[in-house]
């Protein structure tokens, strides 16, 4: 399974004689923004198409519509990861989370979408103010922490993308603009999403 990120704190209890260490993950805090669709939208509130799936696993990667770069690819590579999941779209939500908010408004991410031909039921673009998209990068996703590289706080530009559990913790960073990375990111996600199958409650018959 893929490994876990950020210790927020341990908790030790004597059980049987022995000492049992509990390690509480760090848990990606809600943010609320605005997606391509101009709906008011946070990561409480993300849902399956008929509800009946709530807590997804989340794939993040942050990006501009004007770049000239890095960006166009790493959206085509987020929309081969949407597509493997076509047929199985209920447990895992896509997020790009827009660096260029003063010029990235809701026409310019829905053009944008449209181009790239976006899902929207399972893949949102979300814009908002600098700050609180700063600040979520760089305070809950870590950016740069992982590896030591860093990112310019001034104006993220990363091929990162980041997965989250269904309780956002984050359990992996990959470099969205190699196929390798990409291949570990799609069997990480499956990964994931047989560790929520195992951890649902076992039907009897009676």
């Amino acid at each position: 399974m893929p490994r876990h990120y950020y210790i927020d704190s341990t908790r030790s209890h004597v059980e049987d004689g022995k000492i049992i260490t509990d390690t509480v993950w760090h848990k990606v805090a809600n943010i609320t923004l605005v997606n391509q669709l101009g709906q008011t939208v946070s990561l409480d509130s993300i849902r399956s198409v008929n509800d009946t799936v709530r807590n997804k696993i989340l794939v993040a990667n942050f990006f501009f519509t004007r770049c000239p770069s890095i960006c166009p690819k790493l959206t085509a590579n987020m929309h081969k990861l949407q597509e493997s999941f076509k047929k199985s779209p209920d447990y895992v939500q896509f997020l790009s989370f827009s660096v260029d908010s003063e010029r990235d408004s809701v026409p310019v991410l829905k053009k944008y979408a449209d181009k790239f031909n976006i899902d929207h039921s399972n893949w949102w673009l979300l814009t908002g103010s600098k700050k609180t998209i700063y600040d979520f990068a760089l305070n809950e996703v870590k950016l740069g922490l992982q590896d030591g590289e860093g990112v310019d706080s001034n104006f993220i530009h990363t091929p990162k993308f980041v997965l989250m559990d269904r309780n956002r913790v984050i359990r992996g960073y990959y470099n969205g603009l190699d196929s390798t990375d990409m291949l570990r990111l799609l069997d990480d996600v499956v990964f994931l999403n047989m560790e929520i199958e195992k951890q649902k409650p076992k039907r009897k018959w009676f």
